[in-house]
């Protein structure tokens, strides 16, 4: 890795004295008189940008990260001049800065300090590549906490760490490796219950400490480019996430398959092999959706091809398992392999599509075909080209999904395992050395593969995934952690890893379930699968050289025991569908660390062993082996064990059993919990009821339900249902009420209710302010189900006693 003290440089030059200022209406330029200029654009009352040139000059002002169809506008713009000083005020936060020096801190309208700058913007520069390091350094409070910068395999709380930003392929990468797949240069900070965040838009190998060097000292710094940094105020860690994600973007709904439970293996072939695996599947009743081909499908290795011997007729074969319920996912490399006859690299070839050195030859190295050249992503023109290459993979055999791997980029057998920092890219038009694209190859090279992908498999949705990232990625495709290890340590890292990128605005993620390198034993895969289907992507991997990860090579009581918690996923898929929604929407993060969910908990601070899947259930999944339980700290609320209805008050810690076939789960009171029937693969069978599990609470709460067709974009055009269900409860009565918007008509007619927790014996039932019979609704007493018309307004459920008052009330009114 290259730091600063290994360059040649002149040492920190600063700013200098504030000369002028121009206002043109959104934006404030300073130029001072070291030739030193800094603009802040004001995007949002709740969000500033900064950037600054230290020759007088702005670089052409272009993003990758940056969605276009972000909203702008501000409620307020005001400032105010005094001696030394200059300050923005929006509707909610002031922003002061210095005239002698440029220093900035930024506070509350109350001037309670957000943050402020110590040494502030400063850079270097460097004789080796020219440009500049461009770094900040800002002041840390005491007790201040970070959070998020995408993938990292370290604590959640990031507080005392030192990290860079490079995307790299680590195999079987160990516990605080600095540098990994993906590069998100975003992180929150937290301190005194106000929560802020900080995005550096920098595509250079960035790094970032958090009060490691010095106490009360935040650094961020970038080998390349312009300072150019957005500051987003909360007071919530919620807000903070939302205005990043919107920022950046969300991709559009996936096909709900796309949710259910995939099964990958490096590799799985010959065509028979796999024909075994999706028969095996049906026979066992085991729920799957997808089944992804690695790179043996291919002939040597080639993208774009079949290997003839193995996979004979791969449209009759991908028919076929669509015919069974199976999605066919394959691997795309971006190696191309040097061969004079292979299409794909004569057409790149004979129109200049490869990556160059400096000096004019082609960028060339080793992956799995050998010897390759590489596309260059950030070229439109490749781009383009790339995203029609699919036509025969996807239209025409009908491949449903794509997974892009070793696009870091990966290159074996050099030094730093990718590119020479000499290779030149299009950037869009903004040529640079890979220096500068390096961090955002991959997240081209999906951008690519998602826009073929979503053209060939028009009018259905598109399914992509992608291994190396970068901020915004999060629009074309999921993703996944990378190359990990059947181990315990990498079951902790799987949780902390996913709930960290789901804060860092990329919710469509998960691991690879059992671990990618070596050998899980039956009960780490069965622990790894009752935390993985509570992960948006929920997919096991493995490698070919460690023996099978099939959840029947574990013997009977791991298939038994996964089985039940792979059905749950599918029972639980409209609720997962819902928090999507609110993610594409709202960019509400799917998962929510502890810390998010309640951040006035200073407890929750430290905490990533339990998570809130969706908006309503706590998720605490077994980390450790040989163990029958564990202690789980409950948030603020009340909280149901999922398996027994025991109600928890959460804001402490209690010892919870946790025998192999359980994992403690619990549901937040007055949730309702929508459900599918089991399924073998999504949209198995026709739902004739919706099953609701509805939380008894003395009190309120809302819960909502998100619905479409589960593929396709009709609900682009208004054909969803979106239901608020608002549920009260009091001794002796509850009352769900009913709102739905949107023109999308389900298929099923009635909702299964069953509900939990009720404090006192059903006596009356109302639908819609009539009395109905008990008996008319299937009433059952023993478990508290019952039948319900789907297109209620009002539910009201009382005691004979609670009844005969209201009748007594209503009548005096």
């Amino acid at each position: 890795m290259i730091t600063s003290t290994e360059l040649e440089t002149k040492g920190n030059l600063f700013p200098g004295e504030v000369e002028s200022l121009e206002w043109d209406g959104n934006s404030v330029t300073f130029s001072t008189k070291n030739n030193v200029m800094l603009r802040i654009h004001v995007l949002r009352d709740s969000i500033l940008r900064f950037r600054y040139a230290t020759d007088g000059i702005f670089e052409n002002d272009f993003s990758y990260a940056i969605d276009k169809d972000s909203m702008h506008g501000f409620n307020k713009f005001q400032i105010e001049e005094a001696p030394f000083v200059i300050t923005i005020i929006t509707s909610k936060i002031k922003c002061k800065i210095s005239t002698t020096d440029l220093k900035i801190g930024i506070y509350d309208l109350q001037d309670n300090v957000i943050v402020e700058e110590e040494m502030g913007f400063h850079w270097e520069e460097s004789f080796k590549y020219g440009g500049n390091f461009v770094k900040m350094n800002k002041t840390s409070v005491d007790g201040e906490n970070f959070f998020g910068l995408g993938d990292k395999p370290t604590n959640f709380n990031l507080k005392g760490k030192k990290l860079s930003l490079w995307n790299k392929d680590q195999f079987a990468f160990n516990k605080d490796l600095d540098e990994l797949y993906k590069a998100v240069p975003f992180y929150t900070a937290l301190h005194s219950n106000i929560a802020y965040g900080i995005f550096f838009d920098n595509s250079f190998r960035t790094h970032f400490d958090f009060c490691q060097e010095k106490r009360n000292e935040v650094k961020f710094w970038a080998e390349g480019g312009e300072m150019n940094y957005y500051f987003i105020y909360g007071p919530k860690i919620a807000d903070v996430v939302t205005s990043y994600t919107h920022l950046t973007g969300t991709p559009g709904m996936p096909p709900m398959w796309a949710l259910g439970y995939h099964q990958s293996k490096w590799s799985y072939f010959p065509e028979s092999r796999v024909n075994e695996l999706a028969a095996k599947f049906r026979e066992l009743q085991f729920p799957c959706d997808a089944i992804h081909l690695d790179i043996d499908y291919m002939e040597d290795y080639k993208c774009f091809t079949w290997n003839k011997r193995h996979f004979p007729n791969p449209k009759l074969m991908v028919e076929n398992l669509e015919e069974k319920g199976f999605k066919t996912v394959v691997i795309i490399d971006p190696g191309i392999k040097i061969e004079a006859d292979y299409k794909i690299f004569k057409e790149a070839l004979e129109n200049d599509y490869f990556c160059r050195r400096a000096d004019g030859p082609f960028m060339r190295g080793k992956v799995w075909p050998g010897e390759c050249y590489f596309p260059d992503f950030t070229n439109p023109k490749v781009r383009e080209w790339w995203a029609g290459l699919f036509k025969e993979l996807v239209g025409e055999i009908g491949v449903k999904g794509v997974w892009n791997d070793m696009n870091e980029p990966a290159v074996m057998e050099v030094p730093g395992k990718t590119f020479p920092m000499d290779v030149r890219h299009n950037y869009d038009g903004n040529y640079c050395s890979h220096r500068k694209a390096h961090n955002v190859y991959g997240m081209q090279m999906a951008r690519a593969t998602h826009h073929g992908v979503q053209k060939y498999t028009f009018p259905k949705r598109p399914f992509t995934m992608t291994r190396a990232n970068f901020a915004g990625g999060q629009r074309y495709c999921a993703t996944w952690t990378g190359d990990n290890i059947a181990s315990w340590e990498h079951l902790w890292l799987a949780n902390t890893q996913v709930q960290r990128l789901c804060l860092s605005g990329m919710s469509f993620t998960g691991s690879d379930i059992g671990g990618f390198a070596e050998q899980p034993s039956g009960e780490l895969f069965t622990r790894w699968i009752q935390l993985g289907i509570f992960h948006p992507f929920c997919r096991v991997h493995s490698s070919g050289d460690h023996g099978n990860q099939e959840p029947w090579s574990f013997g009977e009581e791991v298939l038994n025991i996964t089985r039940e918690y792979i059905r749950l996923r599918y029972q639980l898929l409209p609720y997962l569908y819902t928090a999507f929604y609110q993610y594409v929407e709202e960019g509400i993060p799917i998962l929510k660390p502890l810390v998010y969910f309640d951040q006035e908990d200073v407890h929750t601070y430290y905490r990533s062993d339990e998570f809130i899947f969706g908006n309503q259930i706590l998720v605490c999944p077994i980390q450790d082996a040989n163990v029958q339980g564990r202690r789980v700290y409950f948030p603020r609320g009340k909280w149901y064990n999922f398996w027994n209805d025991e109600l928890l008050t959460g804001g402490k810690e209690y010892w919870v059993d946790a025998p192999l076939e359980r994992s403690p789960i619990f549901v937040k009171e007055g949730a309702i919990i929508p459900k599918f029937p089991v399924q073998n693969y999504v949209d198995e069978i026709e739902i004739e009821a919706l099953f609701l599990d509805v939380y008894y609470k003395d009190g309120s709460e809302t819960s909502i339900l998100y619905e479409d067709a589960h593929d396709g974009y009709d609900y682009k055009k208004g054909r969803y249902s979106f239901k608020t269900f608002k549920f009260r409860g009091k001794p002796g009565e509850i009352v769900i009420q009913q709102h739905k918007d949107g023109k999308y008509i389900t298929s099923y007619n009635y909702l299964k209710l069953r509900i939990h927790g009720l404090p006192f014996e059903i006596e009356k039932a109302y639908l819609d302010n009539e009395e109905v019979s008990l008996k008319s609704l299937d009433y059952n007493p023993a478990d508290r189900t019952m039948k319900i018309p789907k297109m209620f307004d009002l539910l009201q459920f009382t005691s004979a006693v609670k009844a005969d008052r209201i009748e007594i009330e209503e009548n005096t009114d």
